[in-house]
């Protein structure tokens, strides 16, 4: 058990979205910890991921130099180099959680700095006493990544580096906020319009462009529907949601980021599908506190949405043609609201995902690396 008292620093180099929830859930959910936590703002990716030993020195200079018992970092922390530089987090244990992996990210985004935000990941997963990932689709692909990348390279590489990595690896979700699963409810879609909620990051890897696709060909099979866009912006926004904008005024009930927390809870329980047209995704928590509030998932067949989200709730994707899969998710929504007799009450599925369920896991890992 860990010993009430002990000093903990948790690091987080790029504190958008999953990465601040993460945080913050870890230091109230683990109280019994004093906590110090450090964080950069979400901003100039290449530059947070390459210069982020030099930024925490810049700002956090007295408080790295503290004595901590260990240290927990997310995985766009520089571990390896923060060590390097700073010999009193040298000698301490160290976990580092990967909300996502650079391997996997689509290949026109990040391009620049692809192989350089690779070797920070890799470093930062060598340099640590335990690593881990938030998905089993995250530590594949890191995996997957980290073997193709030693056979590329000329020579002197590690082949069996995703081994040893492995060896001291874990997968704990990012948990699921306890008082969702309060709200949640059985839904009956039989009462049109069917209010369907996106909930992601308005960027391209959240496929804005398949999300314009499907909610034309609801327009176009005259489906009665009300839709809710709503998600974290930054600096440049894709032009598809001007258009979803100018296009479907009539059926947008919520357009925009929501800034306060119980009024973004207060629409997922009053949505009824949660729709994702991701064609990257690590966990996908926005999806999965959707579900937890009471929504009926409509997720493609890919990613990380394989691992708790039902094959009936999920449809056929097709990475090569949009159009096609646009199709296919109206067909599969419409397969949903047909099912009138079964119960689409669907947070059961992911009551393993709670705080109350996988703080534990959190705890025994620190334990752990303590007593190494």
């Amino acid at each position: 058990m860990i010993s009430k008292g002990l000093k903990g620093l948790m690091l987080s180099a790029y504190d958008a979205g999953s990465h601040k929830y993460w945080c913050k859930g870890i230091e109230e959910g683990l109280h019994e910890i004093d906590w110090t936590v450090l964080n950069l703002p979400a901003r100039y990716f290449s530059w947070r991921i390459r210069g982020n030993p030099i930024s925490f020195i810049s700002q956090y200079s007295e408080e790295l130099v503290q004595q901590y018992d260990f240290l927990m970092v997310t995985s766009m922390v520089d571990l390896a180099t923060l060590k390097g530089l700073i010999p009193t987090l040298a000698g301490i244990p160290s976990i580092v959680y990967f909300h996502e992996n650079q391997f996997e990210y689509p290949k026109s985004e990040r391009q620049k700095s692809a192989l350089e935000a690779q070797m920070v990941n890799l470093y930062s997963a060598m340099a640590a006493d335990s690593v881990i990932f938030n998905s089993e689709f995250n530590q594949k692909t890191f995996f997957a990544g980290c073997d193709q990348l030693m056979n590329k390279l000329p020579d002197f590489t590690l082949k069996d580096l995703s081994s040893r990595i492995a060896r001291k690896s874990s997968v704990i979700p990012v948990p699921i906020a306890d008082h969702l699963f309060e709200r949640s409810h059985c839904k009956s879609l039989q009462n049109a319009p069917v209010k369907i909620l996106w909930n992601h990051r308005w960027e391209y890897d959240k496929g804005p462009d398949r999300l314009l696709l499907f909610l034309t060909e609801l327009k176009n099979r005259h489906v009665s529907f009300e839709i809710n866009i709503v998600g974290e912006q930054f600096r440049s926004v894709p032009p598809e949601f001007d258009q979803i904008q100018a296009i479907f005024s009539k059926q947008i009930r919520y357009f925009g980021y929501i800034t306060n927390v119980d009024g973004y809870y207060k629409l997922l329980s009053q949505c009824d599908i949660v729709l994702s047209t991701a064609i990257h995704e690590f966990q996908g928590i926005a999806v999965m506190e959707a579900v937890a509030a009471g929504c009926i998932p409509l997720v493609p067949n890919r990613l990380s949405y394989q691992e708790y989200i039902d094959s009936a709730y999920s449809y056929e994707g097709d990475m090569d043609n949009p159009e096609e899969e646009a199709v296919s998710a109206v067909d599969a929504l419409l397969n949903i609201i047909e099912q009138e007799e079964k119960d689409l009450s669907t947070s059961c599925m992911l009551q393993q995902y709670r705080w109350c369920e996988l703080i534990g896991r959190y705890r025994s890992t620190i334990d752990q690396v303590l007593k190494h």
